[in-house]
């Protein structure tokens, strides 16, 4: 079963007094891209989490968020550093006296804007088991992105079976044309050597010619090629995911027979059908940048 590159996972998990949040976006990449929006706290588990994506997600441009939010209690005010502040007193009254400036009239408003004066108690360090918890955050908002890609690939799954299907039916319509077009050489080369009784010809020469001539205007190995790289395509995506390089080079095969069949038609019905075919193509092309 095949699965689309483009896709989103979210999940959210509680830790102490926190609110973790994971994001992840994919779209289609011929390769593996990683951006990635960490909060300071976790920064440190960055190539941690570029391989725990890497391992699951394979290929694309995936876009990864990981941010917190600190659940601040009512009862819970940040503390005041009153160390810090005396310090700064001891200063603005030294620099009064010094100066000959006059002492501020509200002490409190000035003191407490004044840089780190109004502290808050923060972790510095990761331990283990908050980690634990944002890991597992991690691996659940990547089965939710795995679980898009897959209903993604569900519909570009249908959508291949019925540009394949439509290709199949259309190489069918050729053959009565393939036929008919046979027999209109050959009757155009007698007709005109016929209607010339100026030249002499040898009509054992002749039928070796036509017999060359019709033989290069055979289509049969384009129609069977075709058919085989059309029937491969189809088991190539009920295989394992991960093969969306591999339909793309099917793809362009499919594309060589049809460009092949179209410059041997001769015949203007076949060459029309085979329009329909590289329609058809160009479509399955479209759809496989975006095949993991």
């Amino acid at each position: 079963m095949i699965q689309s590159m483009t896709g989103y996972g979210k999940a959210v998990a509680e830790f102490s007094d926190k609110k973790i949040t994971i994001e992840i976006k994919s779209l289609n990449s011929k390769g593996l891209d990683i951006s990635s929006r960490i909060a300071p706290l976790y920064r440190e588990k960055e190539m941690e989490i570029r391989k725990q994506l890497g391992l699951k997600l394979k290929r694309g441009k995936i876009d990864f968020s990981l941010w917190i939010e600190v659940r601040e209690d009512v009862d819970q005010a940040a503390p005041i550093n009153q160390a810090l502040l005396t310090n700064y007193y001891k200063q603005i009254n030294e620099i009064s006296e010094t100066l000959n400036i006059p002492l501020p009239a509200d002490w409190f408003q000035i003191l407490l804007k004044m840089p780190e004066v109004m502290t808050k108690v923060e972790i510095k360090e990761l331990s283990e088991d908050e980690w634990k918890v944002v890991k597992a955050t991690i691996d659940e908002a990547i089965e939710q992105l795995i679980d898009f890609r897959k209903q993604e690939g569900a519909a570009l799954e249908d959508k291949f079976k019925g540009n394949i299907h439509k290709i199949q039916s259309l190489l069918t319509q050729i053959e009565p044309f393939e036929k008919e077009r046979i027999e209109k050489v050959r009757e155009r080369l007698v007709e005109a050597l016929e209607n010339n009784p100026t030249v002499d010809y040898d009509k054992n020469r002749l039928e070796q010619e036509l017999i060359y001539h019709i033989e290069r205007l055979d289509v049969n190995e384009e129609k069977q090629r075709l058919t085989n790289h059309l029937d491969y395509f189809i088991k190539t995506m009920d295989q394992e995911v991960d093969q969306g390089k591999k339909l793309g080079f099917i793809s362009q095969e499919i594309g060589r027979e049809v460009n092949t069949l179209g410059s041997k038609s001769n015949h203007a019905t076949m060459q029309k059908i085979v329009v329909q075919m590289k329609d058809e193509l160009e479509q399955i092309k479209e759809q496989v940048l975006n095949t993991l």
